[in-house]
Protein backbone atom coordinates (compact mmCIF):
# COMPACT_ATOMS: atom_id res chain seq x y z
CA UNK A 1 0.00 0.00 0.00
CA UNK A 2 1.47 3.54 -1.16
CA UNK A 3 0.86 6.22 2.09
CA UNK A 4 0.86 10.15 1.12
CA UNK A 5 3.41 12.18 3.16
CA UNK A 6 0.28 12.77 5.85
CA UNK A 7 0.23 8.91 5.90
CA UNK A 8 -3.38 8.68 4.11
CA UNK A 9 -3.77 5.75 1.79
CA UNK A 10 -2.99 6.94 -1.67
CA UNK A 11 -3.02 3.59 -3.55
CA UNK A 12 -2.30 0.26 -3.96
CA UNK A 13 0.64 -0.75 -6.14
CA UNK A 14 2.87 -4.36 -7.05
CA UNK A 15 6.15 -5.32 -5.37
CA UNK A 16 8.20 -3.72 -8.33
CA UNK A 17 6.68 -0.46 -8.43
CA UNK A 18 6.79 -0.56 -4.41
CA UNK A 19 10.56 -1.35 -4.81
CA UNK A 20 12.00 0.89 -7.34
CA UNK A 21 9.90 4.23 -5.34
CA UNK A 22 12.08 2.68 -2.32
CA UNK A 23 15.62 2.13 -4.56
CA UNK A 24 15.33 5.43 -6.06
CA UNK A 25 14.75 7.57 -2.44
CA UNK A 26 11.17 8.44 -3.79
CA UNK A 27 9.40 6.46 -0.64
CA UNK A 28 10.21 4.98 3.03
CA UNK A 29 9.25 1.69 4.43
CA UNK A 30 7.14 1.78 6.91
CA UNK A 31 6.06 -1.51 7.23
CA UNK A 32 7.92 -5.20 6.45
CA UNK A 33 6.29 -8.21 5.24
CA UNK A 34 8.64 -10.45 7.27
CA UNK A 35 7.63 -13.54 5.59
CA UNK A 36 9.19 -12.80 2.29
CA UNK A 37 11.95 -10.55 0.71
CA UNK A 38 13.63 -9.55 -2.13
CA UNK A 39 16.92 -11.54 -3.20
CA UNK A 40 19.72 -10.11 -5.31
CA UNK A 41 23.17 -11.94 -6.01
CA UNK A 42 24.76 -9.93 -3.07
CA UNK A 43 21.89 -8.74 -0.80
CA UNK A 44 18.30 -9.72 0.64
CA UNK A 45 16.14 -6.24 0.43
CA UNK A 46 12.97 -6.46 3.00
CA UNK A 47 10.17 -6.76 1.59
CA UNK A 48 7.75 -3.66 1.69
CA UNK A 49 3.97 -4.05 3.15
CA UNK A 50 3.44 -0.35 3.36
CA UNK A 51 5.97 2.73 1.81
CA UNK A 52 5.04 6.10 2.12
CA UNK A 53 5.97 8.75 -0.46
CA UNK A 54 8.76 10.82 0.16
CA UNK A 55 6.87 14.40 -1.00
CA UNK A 56 3.21 15.00 -0.43
CA UNK A 57 0.94 14.27 -3.06
CA UNK A 58 -1.75 16.98 -3.81
CA UNK A 59 -4.95 15.06 -4.52
CA UNK A 60 -7.02 17.74 -5.46
CA UNK A 61 -10.40 15.34 -4.64
CA UNK A 62 -10.79 11.80 -3.60
CA UNK A 63 -13.99 11.53 -4.94
CA UNK A 64 -15.06 8.37 -6.78
CA UNK A 65 -16.61 8.54 -10.31
CA UNK A 66 -20.00 7.82 -11.09
CA UNK A 67 -19.55 4.90 -13.60
CA UNK A 68 -21.28 1.82 -14.21
CA UNK A 69 -17.99 -0.07 -13.13
CA UNK A 70 -17.90 1.08 -9.59
CA UNK A 71 -21.87 0.82 -8.81
CA UNK A 72 -20.89 -2.58 -10.07
CA UNK A 73 -18.01 -2.73 -7.57
CA UNK A 74 -19.75 -0.88 -4.59
CA UNK A 75 -22.43 -3.79 -4.97
CA UNK A 76 -19.75 -6.43 -5.12
CA UNK A 77 -21.19 -7.60 -8.08
CA UNK A 78 -24.53 -9.05 -6.79
CA UNK A 79 -27.68 -8.15 -7.95
CA UNK A 80 -29.66 -5.77 -5.17
CA UNK A 81 -33.10 -7.31 -5.39
CA UNK A 82 -32.08 -11.03 -5.12
CA UNK A 83 -28.52 -10.97 -4.29
CA UNK A 84 -27.13 -13.09 -6.87
CA UNK A 85 -23.99 -12.48 -8.27
CA UNK A 86 -24.06 -15.61 -11.20
CA UNK A 87 -26.04 -13.41 -13.56
CA UNK A 88 -25.62 -10.93 -16.21
CA UNK A 89 -25.94 -7.83 -14.42
CA UNK A 90 -27.31 -4.49 -15.32
CA UNK A 91 -28.08 -0.33 -14.02
CA UNK A 92 -31.22 -0.09 -12.42
CA UNK A 93 -32.61 3.49 -11.09
CA UNK A 94 -34.35 2.94 -7.79
CA UNK A 95 -36.67 6.05 -8.68
CA UNK A 96 -37.30 5.67 -12.05
CA UNK A 97 -35.80 8.53 -14.77
CA UNK A 98 -39.29 8.53 -15.61
CA UNK A 99 -40.71 9.72 -12.49
CA UNK A 100 -38.01 12.09 -11.46
CA UNK A 101 -34.76 9.89 -10.51
CA UNK A 102 -31.60 11.01 -11.26
CA UNK A 103 -28.01 9.48 -12.18
CA UNK A 104 -27.11 9.58 -8.53
CA UNK A 105 -24.71 6.90 -6.25
CA UNK A 106 -28.16 6.94 -3.99
CA UNK A 107 -30.45 6.19 -6.85
CA UNK A 108 -28.80 4.01 -8.60
CA UNK A 109 -28.09 -0.01 -8.00
CA UNK A 110 -26.91 -3.25 -9.46
CA UNK A 111 -29.50 -5.53 -10.67
CA UNK A 112 -29.91 -8.74 -12.16
CA UNK A 113 -31.77 -8.68 -15.79
CA UNK A 114 -34.36 -11.09 -14.31
CA UNK A 115 -35.06 -8.29 -11.48
CA UNK A 116 -34.66 -5.33 -13.65
CA UNK A 117 -37.60 -6.15 -15.96
CA UNK A 118 -39.69 -7.49 -13.27
CA UNK A 119 -39.59 -4.47 -11.10
CA UNK A 120 -39.57 -2.34 -14.71
CA UNK A 121 -40.48 1.37 -14.75
CA UNK A 122 -42.09 1.05 -10.73
CA UNK A 123 -40.60 2.41 -7.74
CA UNK A 124 -38.98 -0.83 -5.32
CA UNK A 125 -41.97 -0.65 -3.09
CA UNK A 126 -44.84 -0.60 -5.67
CA UNK A 127 -43.05 -3.82 -7.56
CA UNK A 128 -42.86 -5.56 -3.94
CA UNK A 129 -39.17 -5.95 -4.25
CA UNK A 130 -36.97 -4.60 -1.17
CA UNK A 131 -33.43 -4.03 -1.18
CA UNK A 132 -31.09 -6.23 0.30
CA UNK A 133 -28.53 -3.61 0.71
CA UNK A 134 -29.34 0.73 0.76
CA UNK A 135 -27.14 2.43 -2.01
CA UNK A 136 -24.82 4.93 -0.97
CA UNK A 137 -21.79 7.16 -2.09
CA UNK A 138 -18.64 5.09 -1.38
CA UNK A 139 -15.49 6.54 -0.70
CA UNK A 140 -11.69 5.68 -2.19
CA UNK A 141 -10.40 3.64 0.89
CA UNK A 142 -13.23 1.32 0.06
CA UNK A 143 -11.69 1.03 -3.19
CA UNK A 144 -8.81 0.19 -2.29
CA UNK A 145 -9.75 -2.84 -0.21
CA UNK A 146 -11.68 -3.77 -2.62
CA UNK A 147 -9.13 -3.86 -5.25
CA UNK A 148 -7.09 -5.85 -2.80
CA UNK A 149 -9.28 -8.12 -2.37
CA UNK A 150 -7.75 -9.99 1.05
CA UNK A 151 -6.53 -7.11 3.27
CA UNK A 152 -3.41 -7.42 4.76
CA UNK A 153 -4.19 -6.40 8.76
CA UNK A 154 -0.67 -4.62 8.58
CA UNK A 155 -2.74 -1.76 6.27
CA UNK A 156 -6.12 -1.55 8.95
CA UNK A 157 -4.34 1.35 10.83
CA UNK A 158 -3.86 3.21 7.85
CA UNK A 159 -7.41 2.56 6.28
CA UNK A 160 -8.89 3.49 9.45
CA UNK A 161 -10.26 0.24 10.56
CA UNK A 162 -8.22 -0.92 14.05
Amino acid sequence: MVLNQSYEPLSVCNIKKAFILLYLGKAELIIIDDRKSIRTIRKNYPWPSVIRIAKYVNVPYKKVVLTRRNILRRDVYKCAYCGRGDLPLTVDHIVPRARGGDDAWENLISACTHCNNKKGDRTPEEARMPLLNRPFKPNHVMFIKNVVGKLDDKWKPYLYLS
